[in-house]
């Protein structure tokens, strides 16, 4: 399948591992770009920045195909060594940096310098018009069902994607609800030129993660996760457990009056513990609205092909023999 995001990246299926924290480490995004899609090494999991230009290498190592870094530009407890963690990027060769989080038209110049291209998580059709203002190459539509951070405007991606479709020029991918081949057909007939699936490559062989991680999506269904932190402004879509209620609590009783200070047992230090140790119940880690969708542990290449492999019975089958009709 040819998209303009394929043509973009340089990969066979237009089919993007998203950035996730404690998630994105060498394993997977080599396991996703090896089966025709597009993997990405999450930035910030890595602990300094000569981690990550060692992960970069490490990724290189099992894939001789196009990868990228997710770096995410957040307030953060700690100061980030961004302009480091940006130098490991370049001189690791990496040509694709997907972005988050904050504006990230300050890097943008020294990016462009080196000839590589960013794709920007965008939750609105402003902030999507404005990255492609300020030079992103590309953006992923970040609908309301996404793990993690949705933002504040509770959009889903059936209005939109096609929201998105009507006011941009540059290529985008729908990111959000993302699971099989049903996604990619209606996030291409909505315009977009791809998807990005987050949730749904924690559940696979390759996901560097516990295996109660991977179990507990599989068990989990459309009605399984939480918004936390919606008082903060900092909305997160999470997998409802003990902590998450627990937090919940405290934002039922506390109201406008609450402040972070108030829920730290429950959202820092918690991806190490969840995703490499499998204690669940520690805290809130973000999972979408997907996981209703998921009932099983492929590998990559099983997930890829099996949903190139739909996606072509559903459009010449389905669609076209419904025109037939």
């Amino acid at each position: 399948m040819k998209t303009r995001i394929t043509e973009m990246l340089g990969i066979e299926h237009p089919i993007i591992q998203g950035g996730m924290h404690y998630v994105g480490f060498a394993e997977l995004a080599a396991a996703v770009s090896n089966a025709g899609g597009f993997g990405i090494i999450t930035g910030l999991t890595q602990e300094t920045p000569e981690d990550l230009a060692k992960e970069i290498v490490r990724c290189r190592g099992m894939t001789d195909k196009p990868f990228g870094v997710n770096l995410t530009i957040l307030p953060s407890f700690r100061d980030t060594p961004y302009d480091e963690y940006m130098a490991a990027i370049i001189e690791g060769g990496i040509k694709v940096v997907e972005t988050a989080g904050r504006n990230p038209q300050p890097f943008l110049p020294q990016l462009k310098e080196n000839g590589i291209k960013v794709i920007h998580k965008c939750t609105s059709v402003r902030h999507s018009l404005k990255a492609e203002a300020i030079g992103c190459d590309a953006v992923s539509v970040d609908g309301f069902e996404c793990g993690g951070h949705p933002g504040e405007d509770d959009i889903p991606n059936m209005i939109l994607l096609p929201r998105a479709a009507d006011e941009l020029t540059i290529p985008f991918v729908a990111s959000g609800g993302m699971a099989d081949a049903r996604s990619l057909v209606a996030s291409l007939a909505m315009g977009a030129d791809g998807m990005n699936m987050g949730t749904r490559f924690i559940a696979t062989k390759e996901a560097p993660v516990h295996d109660k991680v991977k179990q507990a999506i599989v068990a989990a269904t459309e009605l399984d996760t939480r918004l936390i932190m919606r008082p903060l402004r900092n909305t997160e879509r999470v997998l409802t457990n003990e902590a998450v209620e627990r937090l919940l609590e405290k934002e039922r009783k506390l109201g406008d009056r609450i402040r972070i200070d108030d829920i730290m047992d429950e959202v820092m230090g918690v991806y190490p513990k969840v995703m490499l140790k499998g204690e669940m119940d520690t805290g809130a880690w973000s999972c979408g609205l997907v996981a209703g969708l998921i009932h099983d542990i492929p590998t990559c290449k099983e997930l890829i092909d099996g949903i190139m492999a739909e996606a072509e019975v559903l459009v010449r089958r389905r669609l076209e023999g419904m025109l037939a009709a």
